[in-house]
C-alpha cells in the first residue's frame, strides 16, 4: 500500500513536472514573440483589440482631417513665400497657378529677428498668467464659499454659471457696450459720483485691463465649477479631525484643501493656459487688438498677417501659428515634468 502511494504520487509529480516543463515553454516563446515586436504583434493586436480600434477610427479620421491636414499644410506654407499674390486662385473661367517658392527657415529668422515678435510674445505672457492666476483665485473662493450648506445654494451657482452659459461674443458685445466711453453703464456710473469718464477701451492700459476683465468674467465658471467638483471629493473626516486637533480655518485650507485639490488644480490651470495663450474672441471683439497694437496677442497677430494685411501673407501667418504651437507644445512637456517631480501622474 505504502510502495503504490509513494508510485502514485511519483507519478503525479512527475506528471507536474512535465506540465509545466512545456507550459513554460510556451510561456518563453509568447514572451519571445511579444517582445520581438514587428507584424505579427499588430496583427495580434488588431485580431484582439478589433472592436476597439473601429471604435476609434471614425474619431482619429475626422482628428486627421480637421486638425492633421491644416496642421502639415500650415507647416509647408511656413517654409515657402506664399502670399496673396502667388498662391493658386480662380477669377472668372480663368485659373492662375501657384507660383511660391520653398524658403526653408526664413519665414522663421525673419520673424524671430522682428522686435514686433518679442513684444506680441511679452503681452501673450502676461495677458495669461493675469488671466490664469485672477481666474483661480475667484474660482477658488467662489467654489470654497458653494461647498457650504446655505439657503439659496442653487440660485447662486445658476448665476455664477450663467456667463459660461452665454455665447462669448454675446458676452463680449455685452461688455463693449458697458465699456463705451460716451454711453457706457460704468462711465455713467461713474458720472453719476462724480468721476470723470474713463477711456476704458481707447488708452492702451486701460484697454488691457479691460480685456483681462473680461476674458476673467468668461472663465471664472468654469474654474469655479472644476474647483468645487475637487472640493466635494475630499472627504469631510479630514477637516472634522483637523478640528478636533485645534486647528485653525487657514490650516485647514492650507494642508487639507490646497492638497486635496492639486490634481484637479494642476489640470484646471493647464486648460486654463492654454485657451487664454489662444483667446482670439476677446480680443479680436472688444479691441481690435488696440488701441494702436497695444492689446494684439500672438495669435491676433497671426490673423492680421493672413486676413488684413495687404497683400495677405500666408506664409508669414503661418509661421506665427506654427510658433504659437511650438510654444504651447514646450509649455506643456516643462509643465508635465514639474508634475512628475511632485509626484503627480499627467
Amino acid at each position: 500500500m505504502a510502495a503504490h502511494t509513494s508510485q502514485s504520487v511519483a507519478k503525479a509529480a512527475g506528471g507536474e513536472a512535465g506540465t509545466t516543463g512545456p507550459a513554460r515553454g510556451r510561456s518563453r516563446r509568447t514572451d519571445s514573440d511579444s517582445t520581438g515586436g514587428g507584424r505579427g504583434g499588430l496583427k495580434r493586436a488588431l485580431a484582439t483589440h478589433w472592436y476597439a480600434w473601429t471604435m476609434i477610427a471614425p474619431v482619429v479620421l475626422v482628428l486627421g482631417v480637421i486638425i492633421g491636414w491644416p496642421l502639415v499644410r500650415g507647416v509647408y506654407l511656413s517654409l515657402t513665400d506664399a502670399n496673396e499674390r502667388n498662391v493658386a486662385r480662380t477669377i472668372g473661367v480663368r485659373h492662375i497657378e501657384a507660383t511660391y517658392e520653398f524658403v526653408g527657415l526664413d519665414n522663421y529668422v525673419a520673424v524671430l529677428g522682428d522686435p514686433v515678435f518679442l513684444q506680441r510674445l511679452v503681452w501673450t505672457v502676461v495677458w495669461t498668467v493675469a488671466c490664469v492666476s485672477i481666474t483661480f483665485a475667484i474660482g477658488l473662493g467662489l467654489a470654497n464659499m458653494l461647498n457650504r450648506q446655505f439657503r439659496g445654494r442653487a440660485a447662486y451657482r445658476m448665476a455664477l454659471i450663467l456667463p459660461w452659459a452665454v455665447p462669448g461674443f454675446v458676452s463680449v458685445f455685452a461688455w463693449r457696450f458697458l465699456f463705451n466711453r460716451d454711453n457706457g453703464i460704468l462711465n455713467k456710473v461713474l458720472d453719476g459720483g462724480g468721476i470723470a469718464a474713463i477711456p476704458w477701451l481707447d488708452d492702451p492700459t486701460w484697454a488691457k485691463f479691460s480685456v483681462i476683465a473680461v476674458n476673467v468674467w468668461l472663465g471664472v465658471p468654469f474654474m469655479m465649477v472644476a474647483l468645487l467638483g475637487g472640493l466635494q471629493s475630499i472627504p469631510g473626516e479630514l477637516y472634522e479631525a483637523a478640528e478636533m486637533d485645534g486647528a485653525s480655518p487657514w490650516q485647514r485650507f492650507r494642508h487639507i484643501t490646497l492638497p486635496g485639490l492639486r490634481a484637479v488644480s494642476m489640470t484646471v490651470i493647464l486648460l486654463s493656459t492654454i485657451w487664454t495663450f489662444n483667446m482670439f474672441p476677446v480680443i479680436f471683439l472688444l479691441t481690435r487688438g488696440g488701441p494702436g497694437d497695444s492689446t494684439e496677442i500672438l495669435v491676433t497677430q497671426a490673423f492680421r498677417e493672413a486676413f488684413v494685411a495687404s497683400p495677405r501673407d500666408f506664409a508669414g501667418s503661418a509661421t506665427w501659428g506654427v510658433l504659437i504651437l511650438a510654444l504651447l507644445m514646450i509649455f506643456a512637456l516643462v509643465y508635465r515634468r514639474s508634475l512628475r517631480k511632485q509626484g503627480e501622474v499627467w
